[in-house]
C-alpha cells in the first residue's frame, strides 16, 4: 500500500523506530537477567506500541479504500477492508 500522506508515513516511521528501540531494550534486559516482571511489562508496552502503529496504518488504508474504491462493487471493497482489519485482532 502506498502511503499518500507524508505525515502518516513520518508518524509510522517514528513509531517503528521507537518500537525497535524498545525491543533492543528488552533484549538487553534479558541479557542482563533482569526481573521477569519488568521484562514482561516492557513486552506489553511493545505489544501496545505495535498495535497502535497498526491502527495508524489501518486508518490510512481505510481512508484510501473509501476515497479510491477498488475495481468492483462497494460490497467487495468493504469485504476486503474488513478482512484486513480483522487481522489486527
Amino acid at each position: 500500500m502506498e502511503l499518500r500522506s507524508p505525515e502518516v508515513k513520518a508518524d509510522l516511521i517514528a513509531r517503528l523506530h521507537r518500537i525497535e528501540g524498545q525491543v533492543r531494550g528488552v533484549e538487553k534486559m534479558v541479557q542482563d537477567e533482569r526481573e521477569c516482571g519488568a521484562i514482561l511489562q516492557q513486552m506489553a508496552a511493545i505489544r501496545s506500541a505495535v498495535h497502535n502503529a497498526s491502527l495508524v496504518l489501518a486508518r490510512a488504508y481505510a481512508e484510501r479504500c473509501m476515497l479510491e474504491p477498488a475495481e468492483g462493487d462497494v460490497d467487495t471493497m468493504l469485504d476486503q477492508l474488513m478482512s484486513t482489519l480483522k487481522k489486527l485482532e
